[in-house]
């Protein structure tokens, strides 16, 4: 099985970018396809994006469509989430995961997941 550990959450103004890592081991990540969600408190676990195994295939909820990008290098074990103009409402814990069909937005069609990274947006 894989094992994913995110990284690069923190606290940013509005309007500011942050970019979030996903490393893997255990197995190579050329063999998921990869997705990021997140969850604020009290509220459900969000589809932020997906991508498919060779990268060539994204999807993006709405809530971050044109402002954040979803990418992988499958050389580096690793996933990435660029988050540009950042809003308030984008603040939540964000989590990576991996599975080994094709892409989904659906968090329960997920295999594996990462712990969370907090990302905090100041308005």
């Amino acid at each position: 099985q894989v094992q994913l550990v995110e990284s690069g959450g923190g606290l940013v103004q509005a309007g500011g970018s942050l970019r979030l890592s996903c490393a893997a081991s255990g197995r190579t990540i050329s063999e998921y396809a990869m997705g990021w969600f997140r969850q604020a408190p009290g509220k459900e676990r969000e589809f932020v994006a997906t991508i498919s195994r060779s990268g060539a295939i994204t999807y993006y909820g709405d809530s971050v469509k044109g402002r954040f990008t979803i990418s992988r290098d499958n050389a580096k074990n690793t996933e990435y989430l660029q988050m540009n103009s950042l809003k308030p409402e984008d603040t939540a814990g964000y989590y990576c995961a991996a599975r080994q069909d094709g892409t989904s937005r659906y968090a329960r069609q997920y295999d594996y997941w990462g712990q969370g990274t907090q990302v905090t947006v100041s308005s």
